[in-house]
């Protein structure tokens, strides 16, 4: 990856640092602009991958110009890089606003569970930008220091609850926060990532809500049977 992904790591939305020359094109609000590129760079990067992306269509859609792209984002792996870094932020946004810690601790789990469960369902970009990133062995992530720090209070989340769990004797001992986040995680992303192929081979329509509201209350009673005590 080369040096021009950091610079797009240093212009994120909401940031207050001034750029250092003005941004070509007209524009009066700047952070809009960023916010827009990076809604269809979602789409973009979602559906055709890091590869098969284009900037030229990410600039047509947005009405921006491919020179303001790089100017804001430095490079296509920086703008990539800064998609990523954004829909893992909004997704950890709304898991601290779940309010788990005023719940007893298996209302807790279950909560999140439905929440992640749902998130996946509806945000298939997000699961397509994992599954790319995955394609691409996880090397543009591995160098955000954003994405990393992200996920530390989701984890830290999931301890509290699950200690507090063993603590009233609700859940079961010796099981590893990021074990049941990976568990939590499988269930509800497979719905989505497999959808295609499973509901084909098994003549399932896993967008029926009959299905939907099924699987969710079997991958919330799954977890919360593999923590309970």
């Amino acid at each position: 990856m080369n040096e021009l992904v950091h610079a797009g790591t240093r212009k994120k939305v909401g940031r207050s640092a001034a750029p250092a020359r003005k941004a070509p094109g007209r524009t009066n609000d700047p952070e809009r602009t960023q916010a827009n590129i990076l809604e269809v760079a979602e789409a973009e990067f979602g559906e055709k991958g890091l590869a098969g992306a284009r900037i030229d269509e990410i600039a047509e859609a947005t009405k921006t110009s491919k020179r303001m792209i790089y100017y804001y984002f430095g490079s296509k792996e920086g703008l990539y890089l800064a998609v990523l870094e954004e829909s893992y932020r909004r997704v950890r946004d709304v898991e601290s606003e779940l309010n788990l810690q005023d719940l007893e601790p298996e209302d807790a789990l279950r909560r999140l569970v439905a929440f992640t469960f749902d998130h996946h369902l509806h945000h298939e970009n997000y699961i397509r930008l994992v599954m790319s990133e995955n394609i691409n062995r996880g090397q543009y992530m591995a160098q955000s220091q954003r994405i990393q720090d992200l996920n530390v209070p989701a984890i830290a989340a999931i301890r509290n609850l699950y200690e507090r769990g063993v603590k009233s004797g609700a859940f079961r001992k010796g099981l590893d926060p990021v074990d049941i986040h990976a568990s939590i995680s499988a269930l509800s992303f497979f719905n989505v990532s497999n959808r295609h192929t499973f509901g084909t081979i098994f003549k399932l329509d896993m967008l029926s809500p009959i299905y939907i509201a099924q699987r969710r209350a079997n991958v919330t009673e799954m977890v919360a049977r593999f923590v309970r005590k």
